[in-house]
């Protein structure tokens, strides 16, 4: 659930100010549900048209009510959904018109076969290659080019994990910033590298004939996993001399 600011009583514009948010509160009214979101993704998000906040003379972002839950349904399309932003854009527009239309559907994988998916569909598991480049926005000759390098790896029945999705979707972000596939092959042998090192550490677990004792290795996998992203970001940050929201 969202929690923002209330407009105050009164009158004219000194009250609908009253009603608008930072760009910080924003990213505060939205961690709850969407705790991996960050300002640098709001501003991205506004420069591809699925959000337009008020500007302030010295040019300060100012976001209603609106606009915070318009975000929040973003962001749950993409997660829930896989659906491209042009999509998203489009989907949300025709609704502010007041058109009745559907959401648009994803095609999801169960016995090898595609299944429409629709705002009560869980998020799928795996997905197909067509649906990925929908997801991600991008065509053939990317995610070609990605594989190139490894940063994607082509299955042999055509279907991707899901998370295929997010790795597109944030090599194709870090594209519109000039960094080139190639260049991320340095971070593709880290996550290896950073893979490898938790793989020995829960092997043992793995190998144990107590199938509640594998159960624990695959706990305890994605406990570490989280912890080395914590320590990537934190390393990364501490070397550039910045610090993220």
């Amino acid at each position: 659930m969202l929690h923002t600011p209330s407009g105050g009583a009164g009158h004219g514009t000194a009250a609908a100010d009253s009603g608008l948010m930072s760009i910080g509160a924003v990213l505060n009214a939205l961690r709850d549900e969407f705790p991996e979101v960050t300002i640098s993704k709001i501003r991205f998000l506004e420069s591809e048209g699925l959000v337009e906040p008020r500007r302030t003379p010295s040019g300060y972002r100012k976001f209603s009510v609106g606009d915070v839950e318009r975000l929040a349904r973003v962001l749950r399309m993409q997660r829930d959904h896989y659906l491209p932003l042009k999509v998203i854009r489009e989907y949300l527009d025709a609704v502010e018109r007041g058109e009745a239309v559907q959401l648009p559907m994803l095609g999801r994988q169960r016995d090898g076969e595609a299944v429409p998916m629709s705002a009560e569909t869980p998020v799928a598991s795996r997905i197909a290659r067509a649906d990925l480049l929908a997801a991600a926005g991008i065509e053939e000759r990317d995610l070609a080019e990605w594989e190139s390098y490894g940063l994607l790896t082509p299955p042999a029945d055509g279907v991707y994990d899901a998370e295929a999705v997010t790795v597109a979707s944030l090599v194709h972000e870090l594209g519109r910033y000039g960094i080139e596939p190639r260049h991320l092959r340095v971070m593709k042998a880290a996550a290896d590298r950073e893979a490898g090192l938790i793989d020995q550490v829960v092997a043992p677990l793995r190998r144990h004939r107590n199938p509640q004792t594998r159960a624990h290795a695959e706990a305890r996998a994605k406990e570490l996993a989280a912890l080395a992203v914590k320590l990537h970001a934190a390393l990364v940050q501490s070397a550039l001399g910045v610090r993220l929201p």
